[in-house]
């Protein structure tokens, strides 16, 4: 069944607001929109392809006079079905707003378009000896508009962030076309409220961005990467606690537990030794002449009970050795189960073994694998329900309103970096006070009368 026209008037709006080429109603080529890396589906009317601001006012002006909803969109990387248009209407792609509008060493910042792929950015600022810290797997494929979006972080963020630490400023257009700008190109200000990390994981639920000023960190003079082998899970997360508790902060902290192995060993036996339960990856940086003091604290640090084997690199090509058993993990994961369920929870670094060992005992009692792994060192774990059939995929939807219970047990939260989207938009009260809940939702009235920016996301 063909979608509902849009309003004639709005129709007639758009096609105005957009060159030739740019305005698509063709039912094949809107399918193109019609999904995200969720694997949910939503087919929308009409997909705006903007690439300058004035359109993306135009635009939103248009959609809030006429009551349409209006989804933004970056390259669709989203695994909680954000972008998903379930409420048809108009998907506003930024595919082509992809300019690099500024890079200014002597501020430390970049002012960028919201199309703008991360990998393309780090590119482009390399050469001046800076970086931007947020480093999703997606990185080459996904926008800095969708890091935005969902307050993307990544391996890095342990040190340096995730994407709110990292942005100064903002350009946005609001639910009912109101166009502003907030924050700016200084590291400090206190002047009114912080619209910036307001809008920052609201994935576009409250304004659509259009510019962004983007805060640079210097490239670190020199990296170590160590590999730390473990008798079990729980040696694994107390070292974790330990690293965590002492003064230098790994610039990456990542974890992988013996399902996650087991997997990686499948596909290449000879990555890890079979005696191993569980494993850290830790990188730490910063200058030539300090980072002998660096590694030695951390791999101090990591001793303890349990602990198997503890390598650090001592080149580039070793580096890229003992990082195989991560990047033999993703392939692996996708061999076991096309139904694969990637939730990112986040809890206190001390209760990492509490959630690894809750993890343990829902697999056991869903009677499906379940696989965890992630950034430990911010309590940022991607806990893996790898449903292999109908039946298990069945129980898998119990298996995580459970893990969520125990995660708000645990003084812990939703999501670390993929954001709520539809997925988990009915355990918000659960997460969020009810009077913090009602005061989200004001906010969104105030942002978006008419309720048009991707309506039924985040918000219960």
């Amino acid at each position: 069944m063909p979608p509902t026209p849009l309003p004639p008037g709005l129709l007639e709006s758009l096609q105005k607001s957009l060159p030739d080429g740019s305005f698509i109603q063709d039912p094949a080529t809107c399918l193109s929109y019609a999904y995200d890396n969720s694997r949910r589906q939503a087919l929308p009317q009409a997909v705006a392809l903007v690439d300058r601001h004035e359109q993306v006012v135009s635009i939103v002006r248009a959609c809030h006079q006429h009551r349409v909803a209006l989804t933004a969109r970056g390259r669709g990387t989203n695994t909680t079905g954000a972008t998903v248009p379930i409420a048809g209407g108009v998907v506003i792609s930024f595919e082509r707003m992809t300019r690099i509008l500024r890079i200014a060493p002597e501020d430390r910042i970049a002012v960028v378009e919201p199309g703008v792929l991360n990998a393309d950015l780090q590119a482009a600022i390399a050469p001046s000896g800076f970086f931007w810290p947020p480093d999703p797997t997606s990185a080459p494929y996904c926008s800095i508009g969708g890091n935005l979006a969902c307050n993307a972080g990544g391996p890095r963020a342990v040190k340096y962030g995730a994407t709110r630490d990292n942005v100064l400023g903002l350009r946005a257009v609001s639910g009912d076309g109101r166009e502003f700008r907030c924050g700016g190109t200084t590291t400090k200000g206190a002047t009114g409220y912080d619209l910036t990390r307001l809008l920052i994981g609201s994935e576009g639920t409250l304004a659509l961005i259009t510019e962004a000023t983007l805060k640079l960190t210097p490239q670190a003079e020199a990296l170590a990467t160590l590999r730390a082998e473990f008798s079990d899970v729980s040696a694994a997360a107390a070292a974790v606690a330990r690293i965590m508790a002492q003064a230098v902060t790994p610039c990456a902290l990542e974890f992988l537990d013996v399902a996650c192995l087991d997997l990686a060993r499948q596909r290449e036996p000879e990555v890890l030794p079979n005696d191993t339960g569980a494993l850290l990856m830790i990188e730490v940086d910063g200058q030539a002449a300090t980072l002998e003091h660096a590694v030695k604290a951390v791999s101090k640090a990591a001793a303890g009970k349990g602990l198997l084997r503890l390598q650090v690199a001592s080149d580039r090509g070793e580096a890229a050795q003992l990082w195989r058993v991560r990047k033999a993990l993703s392939p692996a994961l996708r061999d076991l189960s096309p139904h694969k369920i990637n939730e990112d929870v986040v809890v206190p670094v001390s209760q990492v073994p509490a959630l690894l060992a809750a993890s343990r005992e829902l697999a056991s009692r869903f009677r499906f694998p379940i696989v965890t792994f992630g950034h430990a060192g911010n309590g940022n774990l991607h806990v893996n329900l790898l449903p292999r059939n109908t039946a298990e995929l069945a129980r898998a939807e119990d298996c995580l309103a459970s893990l969520f219970a125990t995660v708000i047990e645990l003084g812990g939260t939703l999501s670390g970096e993929h954001g709520i989207g539809l997925s988990k938009r009915d355990f918000m009260p659960q997460a969020v006070d009810p009077n913090a809940l009602h005061l989200m939702q004001a906010l969104k009235q105030s942002f978006d009368p008419h309720g048009i920016l991707n309506p039924g996301k985040l918000l219960p």
